[in-house]
């Protein structure tokens, strides 16, 4: 059976690559959108049995936008794919994808089969209404299998992160988080610990917390 698809990508350049590879293997792509209102209104239209969606850029209004639409369609496929192996650092809290949810890392992609058993698989996974499971580089699908230092951090530590590597100030985290400043600063300690990064008056600690950060979400290096 050949399932209709729609593909949502930020980026022009892999939507296109993406939907163009997928035709050829006889994914049955029905539409692409580049960003997440055209995406809403073709899914209107269109009416696509699964979606294979990129959070990279979007994040959490990404997720917020598959949960809407898997309300209106409940047995909807969804494949979502993303650089980071951590959707904490990109401000998503597990529990807020939706079951049946397959996870690809990008970088961990061997060939397009991978994506293309997703897609074949995606209704069946989402019918059963299994927890969330990220799909290894052999398709297999696991809780996941991209287990790093990561894994280890807290939800107060990956939110801090993420907090630091925006540029904000001890300060400034401690009056968004509603902790003292102190505790600001035991956290980013914490959090270099991780990262095995020893005190250095020569090196800038934030700097350096900033770039694990960008590293980890899969950010492009120039």
């Amino acid at each position: 059976m050949t399932f209709r698809v729609l593909v949502i990508n930020g980026d022009a350049f892999e939507l296109a690559t993406l939907s163009a590879a997928l035709r050829l293997h006889t994914i049955n792509v029905v539409g692409e959108a580049n960003n997440l209102a055209v995406a809403e209104n073709l899914f209107r239209s269109l009416q696509p049995e699964v979606l294979v969606i990129d959070i990279q850029s979007d994040g959490q209004e990404a997720i917020t936008l598959v949960k809407k639409l898997r309300k209106l369609q409940p047995a909807l496929g969804i494949v979502i794919t993303t650089a980071c192996p951590d959707l904490r650092l990109l401000g998503i809290a597990a529990k807020d994808v939706p079951v049946g949810t397959q996870l690809i890392l990008k970088k961990s992609i061997s060939n397009l089969e991978v994506i293309t058993d997703s897609i074949r698989d995606s209704i069946k996974i989402a019918e059963s209404k299994n927890p969330v499971v990220w799909v290894d580089s052999h398709g297999s699908p696991h809780e996941n299998p991209f287990a790093s230092v990561l894994a280890a951090m807290t939800d107060t530590q990956i939110e801090t992160l993420r907090l630091v590597a925006t540029g904000l100030s001890n300060a400034e985290i401690g009056r968004v988080r509603f902790v003292s400043e102190k505790s600001v600063e035991q956290i980013v300690a914490r959090i270099a610990g991780h990262f095995a990064i020893a005190p250095d008056r020569s090196r800038n600690l934030r700097v350096l917390i900033a770039g694990h950060y960008y590293k980890w979400i899969g950010a492009p290096r120039h």
